[in-house]
């Protein structure tokens, strides 16, 4: 299983399971080919897909940047308050949701609601890095018989990477972090991954049942420049 947040590239367009994303009741051209192009593809398949399964190949990475380099402070950053989270927005991105995503989820004279594909997103003003938060019912992730409570209920880092990694990628990092809350502490996973010429850091945190992830992508060429400030941001990810 792997989730997106968004990514496609016009001329190299990714594979998916196409019976899933009917399940799923997503349309292939409108999923995958909207303005954010590869690098939108690539988060939808990191984040909505729930389809594609972790390799043996994707175990692991001797690349020099296997580690996580680093993380700025964020601060100094505009906090974006969503439905039940908050995230911290890299200088100079922009908001570029659509107006189709704010209607989403809402229903209308008893028809069926239509699920909202992102609960945030902005990009760099080129459009060529991008931040998305999308959330989902755990138990579309995993079936538990309780409500999850935390990330650790649907599984461990590692047998989770198989829902939140795509298929194929090149795993860089994988880490268990806490957060204290008022009476808690709470638990995330970070994953940092290479799919398809993009570089991708992903962080997943649950609360009542509901999983709330941020990923940010960009053109693999780009993440030495601009790698710490977007791992920055994923991990600004805050449950409320």
């Amino acid at each position: 299983m792997a989730i997106p947040l968004s990514l496609c590239h016009p001329s190299m367009p990714p594979r998916l399971n196409h019976s899933l994303t009917s399940q799923l009741g997503l349309r292939t051209a409108g999923f995958l080919c909207w303005p954010l192009s590869r690098r939108a593809a690539i988060l939808e398949i990191a984040a909505i897909t729930l389809s594609l399964t972790l390799p043996a190949s994707a175990n692991g990475s001797s690349s020099p940047n296997a580690a996580l380099d680093g993380i700025s402070n964020t601060r100094s950053w505009f906090q974006y308050f969503g439905d039940g989270f908050s995230i911290r927005i890299p200088p100079h991105f922009e908001d570029i949701m659509e107006p189709e995503d704010f209607s989403a989820g809402q229903t209308l004279y008893g028809d069926k609601a239509k699920p909202k594909m992102f609960a945030a997103r902005f990009a760099s003003p080129d459009r060529s890095e991008v931040l998305s938060v999308v959330i989902r019912p755990s138990n579309q992730l995993k079936i538990t018989f309780l409500e999850a409570k935390d990330i650790t209920d649907i599984g461990s880092l590692k047998t989770s990477a198989k829902i939140f990694v795509p298929g194929g990628a090149n795993l860089y990092a994988a880490r268990t972090y806490k957060i204290k809350e008022e009476e808690a502490l709470r638990t995330y996973y970070f994953y940092e991954f290479k799919i398809g010429g993009q570089h991708v850091a992903l962080a997943v945190g649950l609360d009542n049942g509901k999983a709330y992830i941020a990923g940010a992508a960009a053109p693999q060429i780009k993440w030495k420049d601009d790698g710490i400030k977007l791992r920055s941001a994923a991990l600004s990810l805050t449950v409320l």
